[in-house]
């Protein structure tokens, strides 16, 4: 039970026995139904036949009823009594009367009588209004009854039928007419002996191709989970899982797991290049300021302890840097806070004291509402502080900062009037310690993760950071964010 297959092919088998069964009954139902529908219309048939000769005053003996032995006949009285019964017939069941004679209990070739039990002599039409009138059959329809008779010694078993008549001498007779229920009990038994017999072996049919068809439809899986434990034991997430030609729900699980393992794969190579580059850029502060230490704890006299503060803090910018990509990478979602850019991005400029080019502010009028956003006050601070680092670092004269408005979002445009970034590196720059040939230099360069950082942050606040080229002819940087709602 723990194999798909198993459990597939078991639960088809049990839903298709379950769904025959029900099928079986009801189809066994209907044929009953509709053959003793058509035994009850023969009895009925019958029976009026024979009333109908009574009305009209027929001697039993002239009763010449040509099927006695497929329809036995029984007339009784309005007390039940006996008076007649068809050639053969010796025991009966069903018809409520009081017993069967051999023979006609009235004589041969005499006429139906009034009872005895006709007290008040009345013989005409309006006595009992449910029997029918004299020299008439009962136009009701007839009762019907299951019962057994024995006709010539053999014992059957019959569907009755009642018809009511009455003689032109005022005896209501009750006329029990029988059709034989053989061939039905034969049709129903056939037919659900061809069941009894097909089911297993539908049944068995059905559970080998369940199973056939599903251990088919699973060998891709078994393909997949075979490769992916291959790739685990390798660890080389350069492997994929194949791929079936069928366009179903398990090519699309393998499409996906490939996608995933992709994924899986350019993730953890950048976190090896993230580290090789981080221990590459540790290493250089480090190795300076250890240098410089070991210089001034053998001659004092020569300690650079400017460029040691320097080195200092060059190595802790750094340092808080790698941590927050680090918790950038591990998913760390930015606060639900409300800000409002415009005063944030003054607030940020305002710090900035010892900037080489004074920062020039320049927030649009709000038309429908101020330029609120939720986030993370400290992210957002960090990414507009990044942007004009750059932009101090490459300016010449000029480093605007304007807010406006952009549809439904607020956006904070950071311009120089510098070189400018080409065209075809205006994405490679925002990729992690990558510096361009012109910002290489240790003072000027930096890291290499300020631009990195800023879009990162601004991608977890659901918005973007693009760059464009300047109308001063440097470069243009568009931080986009969704407004607050």
């Amino acid at each position: 039970m723990r194999s798909v297959r198993a459990r597939a092919a078991i639960g088809a088998t049990l839903v298709v026995a379950v769904a025959l069964v029900a099928a079986g009954l009801a189809v066994l139902s209907v044929l009953r139904t509709n053959l003793i529908d058509q035994a009850d219309l023969q009895a009925e048939v019958a029976a009026r036949e024979v009333a109908g000769r009574l009305a009209l005053d027929t001697a039993y003996a002239d009763l010449d009823l040509d099927d006695e032995e497929d329809h036995p006949v029984q007339v009784t009285d309005e007390e039940g009594r006996v008076v007649f019964v068809s050639k053969g017939l010796r025991a009966i069941s069903g018809t409520a009367s009081r017993g069967v004679s051999p023979v006609p209990s009235a004589s041969a070739g005499a006429t139906p009588s009034p009872g005895d039990d006709d007290d008040d002599g009345d013989d005409d039409d309006g006595g009992d209004s449910a029997r029918p009138a004299r020299g008439e059959v009962s136009s009701d329809d007839p009762d019907f009854s299951d019962g057994t008779a024995t006709v010539d010694g053999k014992q059957a078993d019959y569907r009755f039928a009642a018809v009511e008549a009455t003689t032109p001498a005022g005896l209501t007779l009750t006329v029990h007419a029988g059709a034989p229920l053989a061939a039905e009990q034969e049709a129903v038994n056939t037919v659900r002996g061809a069941m009894l017999t097909g089911l297993p072996l539908l049944l068995a049919v059905v559970a080998g191709v369940t199973w056939l068809v599903t251990r088919r439809a699973l060998r891709p899986v078994e393909g997949i989970r075979r490769e992916m434990a291959a790739i685990t034991a390798s660890e080389d997430l350069a492997r994929r899982v194949p791929e079936p030609g069928s366009r179903d729900e398990i090519a699309a699980l393998a499409r996906t797991t490939n996608e995933t393992l992709t994924a899986l794969e350019a993730s953890v190579e950048r976190q090896r290049r993230f580290v090789a580059d981080a221990s590459h850029e540790l290493r250089s502060p480090i190795a300076s300021l250890r240098t410089q230490l070991e210089v001034a704890e053998a001659h004092p006299e020569l300690l650079d302890l400017p460029g040691a503060v320097a080195d200092t803090v060059r190595l802790q910018v750094l340092a808080a840097d790698l941590l927050l990509l680090a918790r950038l990478d591990a998913g760390e979602k930015p606060g639900a806070a409300r800000l409002e850019v415009g005063a944030l991005v003054r607030e940020e400029v305002s710090q900035r004291t010892g900037d080489r080019i004074a920062v020039t502010v320049e927030v649009e009028a709000a038309e429908d509402a101020s330029y609120e956003v939720n986030g993370s006050r400290g992210q957002l601070a960090r990414v507009v502080g990044n942007l004009l680092d750059n932009a101090q670092r490459h300016a010449e004269s000029l480093v605007a900062v304007r807010v406006a408005a952009d549809g439904a979002g607020v956006r904070v445009e950071v311009r120089d009037d510098g070189a400018g970034v080409p065209e075809d590196e205006r994405e490679r720059i925002f990729e992690r310690f990558v510096r361009l040939d012109d910002a290489r230099s240790r003072d000027d360069g930096g890291a290499g993760l300020g631009l990195a950082i800023a879009r990162d942050v601004a991608t977890r606040h659901g918005g973007t950071l693009t760059v464009h080229r300047a109308p001063e002819g440097g470069a243009a940087f568009r931080l986009q964010l969704p407004r607050a709602a």
